[in-house]
């Protein structure tokens, strides 16, 4: 078994900003525990960003209807990795999907057959990232006080639908988590 490697899913400028439409309540607490949790991981940390498609297709198209400010580029400051996660030189994975499991990430992961997640939101891009992970092969490990949700209730919500995946995922708190890697 290898190291785990921290995935840090969409700390991203769209779900810190109060005024944004995708505000996530808590994310600064979140954001304190990924803090707190990266030098343990050394280079094992990838960050995960949610950008817009360049031209929806499907049932992204009324979505974007729904949601039009964030229909921008790629590079759009909206899109950027909060500015505590910025120029880290960990590897970054950005895709137009809430789940982040995919070949960039699963090339990222360079082997790793264990991760840990943390993250915004906890009951959106976590938790389809979480599935689509464990459907993959991967374990995954979440760190409970690292998420942040929409609101407490989704928060809780979404690791009890997870926890459901046992022994797949395995909802943790950070401490625990650190511990292990000792």
């Amino acid at each position: 078994m290898t190291a785990p490697v921290l995935v840090v899913v969409d700390m991203q400028n769209v779900f810190a900003d109060p005024a944004s439409d995708w505000a996530t309540p808590r994310f600064a607490d979140a954001e304190a525990t990924v803090s707190s949790m990266l030098p343990a991981f050394g280079d094992r940390v990838v960050f995960t960003r949610f950008i817009a498609p360049e031209q929806p297709q499907g049932a992204w198209v009324p979505y974007y209807e729904q949601w039009p400010f964030a229909l921008v580029a790629a590079d759009d400051p909206l899109y950027d990795l909060v500015p505590a996660f910025r120029g880290t030189g960990h590897r970054v994975v950005s895709e137009p999907t809430f789940g982040k499991w995919g070949e960039g990430l699963r090339e990222a992961l360079a082997g790793a057959d264990e991760i840990v997640l943390a993250g915004v939101s906890t009951d959106c891009c976590v938790l389809s990232t979480a599935l689509g992970a464990a459907d993959g092969g991967v374990r995954v490990r979440v760190a409970a006080d690292a998420c942040a949700g929409l609101s407490d209730a989704d928060h809780q919500r979404a690791l009890d639908a997870m926890a459901l995946y046992a022994p797949l995922i395995e909802i943790e708190d950070s401490g625990r988590i650190l511990a292990s890697l000792s």
